[in-house]
C-alpha cells in the first residue's frame, strides 16, 4: 500500500496521505487518500494477470472519454495505477433500494434509467475515439469488441447443461445463435460495463458511475435490459413493481431514440429486448448454476439483505418462460425448473425492500462501508 501511495502521489505530483480501503477486488486495490493541500482523491492500482491488465486499461480508456464518470487525473501504464477525482461519500443506487425510502428509491432509479439512455445517445459518435484510447492505454489484450463474450457463452451453456445431465431440446443452439450480440452491430452505445445498483452513485449533481473496468460499447438492449429484468448481472436483484419496471425502461429507450429513431417502434424494441433477456439468463445460469448446485449462498459476502443463488437463478429462469418466438430456449428454461430448481426450498424472490408495504427499517450498510461488487457471490 505504501508503494502504490508513494507512486500516485508521485504522479499527481503531491504527496498522499491517511489511505482509507474501499474495498477493491482480486484484480484491483482501491484507496481514498488526503491530498496536501487538504482535498482527496480516490487511488486505484491493478494486479498483474489479464484480466487485471484488461480491467486497467477498459477503467482507463472509458474515464479518458470523460462522459459519465469521475475526473481521470492521472494514469501510469507501466505500474497499471490510475488517480481519479473523489466523488464523495454519496449514497449509491444500492443504498436506495436497499432501504425504506420508496419515493427516494423511485428518484433514483428513473435517475439512473435517463442516465443511462443519455451515456449511450451521446457515445455514439465517439466510438472510433474510444478505440484509440484503448489502443493507448492497452496491455496487448483484446477488447471486450473483439472478444464478444454473448458468443462464447453459448458453447459454454450447451456444455453445461450436458454437465448437469441435461439433454438440450433440438434447436436450442441455433436459437442461442441467432441471438448473438442482441444487436450489438446496429445499436451500440458505450457503457461502463457494470451498471449495477451499488456502482451508481446519487450526487447532488445528479447520477454518476464509478467501476469502468469492463467499459465498452455493447447493444444498447443489452443496458435496457437492466431495467426490466432488473439489474442482469448483479447481485442486488429483488422484483420490482411492474408500473415502475415499464417507466424505467421507457425513460431508457426515451434517451436512445435521440439517436436512434427506429427504435421507437414497438415491435422492433420488443424483438430487440427479447433478445437481450435470452443474453442475461444464460450468462447468470452460466456465473451461478455450479455454485448454487451444492448448496445455495448469498449473492453478496457482505451486503445485506441480499437474495440467494437459487432465488435468482429461478427466478430469471420462471420469467424466461414469458418470452415468445424462442421455443428451445423456453423449453430449456422449463427443464432447468422441473429437473434442478424443484427441490429448492427456498421462498419466491421478495420485491426491493424500498417498495415492500410496512417495510421497516433495514440494516443497510452505507456508501463508506460497501465493499466489492461480488455479483456470483
Amino acid at each position: 500500500m505504501d508503494e502504490i501511495i508513494r507512486a500516485a502521489g508521485a504522479l499527481l505530483g503531491q504527496s498522499l496521505r491517511y489511505p482509507v480501503d474501499l474495498g477493491g477486488s482480486s484484480r484491483s486495490t482501491v484507496l481514498r487518500c488526503r491530498t496536501a493541500t487538504g482535498g482527496s482523491v480516490i487511488v486505484k492500482a491493478f494486479a498483474d494477470d489479464p484480466e487485471a491488465r484488461r480491467a486497467y486499461t477498459g477503467e482507463t480508456a472509458g474515464l479518458s472519454l470523460g462522459l459519465a464518470g469521475p475526473e481521470l487525473l492521472a494514469a501510469d501504464i507501466e505500474r497499471r495505477l490510475l488517480v481519479m477525482a473523489d466523488l464523495g461519500d454519496v449514497p449509491t443506487l444500492a443504498d436506495l433500494l436497499l432501504g425504506t425510502d420508496p419515493k427516494a428509491a423511485e428518484r433514483g432509479l428513473l435517475e439512473w434509467a435517463r442516465g443511462l439512455g443519455r451515456l449511450a445517445a451521446c457515445s455514439v459518435q465517439r466510438r472510433a475515439e474510444f478505440a484509440a484510447l484503448w489502443q493507448h492505454h492497452g496491455q496487448g489484450l483484446p477488447s471486450w469488441e473483439d472478444e464478444p463474450w454473448q458468443r462464447q457463452n453459448v458453447d459454454a451453456f450447451l456444455d453445461l447443461l450436458t454437465e448437469c445431465g441435461l439433454t438440450a431440446p433440438p434447436g436450442l443452439a441455433d436459437e442461442l445463435t441467432a441471438v448473438g450480440t442482441a444487436g450489438g452491430e446496429r445499436y451500440p452505445g458505450f457503457t461502463p460495463g457494470d451498471t449495477c445498483p451499488d456502482n451508481n452513485l446519487i450526487t447532488p449533481e445528479g447520477l454518476r458511475l464509478i467501476d469502468f473496468e469492463a467499459a465498452g460499447y455493447q447493444s444498447v438492449f443489452l443496458t435496457a435490459a437492466y431495467c426490466r429484468m432488473p439489474f442482469s448481472s448483479c447481485w442486488c436483484v429483488y422484483q420490482l413493481p411492474a408500473d415502475l419496471a415499464q417507466r424505467i425502461e421507457e425513460c431508457y429507450q426515451f434517451e436512445v431514440v435521440t439517436q436512434y429513431p427506429d427504435l421507437a417502434e414497438e415491435e422492433l424494441w420488443q424483438a430487440g429486448m427479447a433478445q437481450a433477456v435470452v443474453v442475461w439468463t444464460v450468462d447468470t445460469t452460466l456465473r451461478l448454476l455450479r455454485r448454487a448446485l451444492p448448496q445455495d449462498g448469498r449473492m453478496h459476502r457482505t451486503r445485506r439483505p441480499v437474495p440467494t443463488r437459487r432465488q435468482v437463478l429461478r427466478h430469471r429462469w420462471t420469467s424466461a418462460l414469458q418470452l415468445t418466438g424462442y421455443p428451445a430456449f423456453t423449453s430449456t428454461m422449463r427443464l432447468l425448473l422441473s429437473e434442478l430448481a424443484a427441490g429448492w426450498d427456498v421462498p419466491e424472490l421478495p420485491g426491493y425492500p424500498a417498495f415492500r408495504a410496512g417495510a421497516g427499517p433495514e440494516a443497510v450498510q452505507t456508501v463508506n462501508s460497501r465493499g466489492p461488487e461480488t455479483a456470483g457471490g
